[in-house]
């Protein structure tokens, strides 16, 4: 069950317009620090995104999945929405419930580590090919303001003069 504070923000984010998976951000955002609290693991960054992605559904956000997954998750997708608009008719199965979580809490703590969200990031932007890349980066210079574009700037000098010519 996702913390009233994260509900509320997502709802915030809502009523200003934004889109909905920058609402389900609250929840991966969540889930990304029980993973580092240590209430339980997840054996990938995918995973832990997941996660969050399903309980951004069930709360109510309206995300559709994405155009490359696969049927089953497009499946699961449209229960969990369907589950949120009948919210409260339907409890899950105690022994069920109990299962996924003693999983979880076995797998290991990484996922969300700095290093490894990272990976992930770059890897996905790759499969997204250079002009994304390059929409982003355009996009990032005009809403960093000063302070983050000399920050970023040192960050590429610094990247610059590790990486081999």
């Amino acid at each position: 069950m996702p913390e009233e504070q994260v509900v509320e923000r997502a709802k915030r984010d809502k009523e200003e317009g934004k889109s909905a998976s920058t609402q389900a951000g609250e929840f991966v955002r969540e889930e990304m620090h029980h993973i580092r609290e240590g209430k339980h693991g997840a054996r990938s960054p995918q995973q832990a995104i997941a996660i969050g992605l399903s309980k951004a559904r069930r709360a109510g956000v309206d995300l559709p999945p994405s155009q490359g997954a696969s049927e089953k998750t497009r499946k699961q997708a449209r229960r969990e929405m369907k589950t949120a608009k009948r919210a409260g008719k339907h409890k899950p199965s105690p022994r069920r419930s109990r299962s996924t979580s003693k999983a979880l809490r076995r797998e290991g703590h990484s996922a969300a580590s700095l290093s490894e969200l990272a990976q992930h990031a770059r890897s996905a932007s790759k499969r997204r090919g250079s002009k994304a890349r390059h929409q982003a980066a355009a996009k990032a210079v005009r809403t960093k303001g000063p302070r983050g574009l000399r920050t970023a700037a040192r960050k590429a000098a610094r990247t610059r003069d590790r990486q081999p010519r």
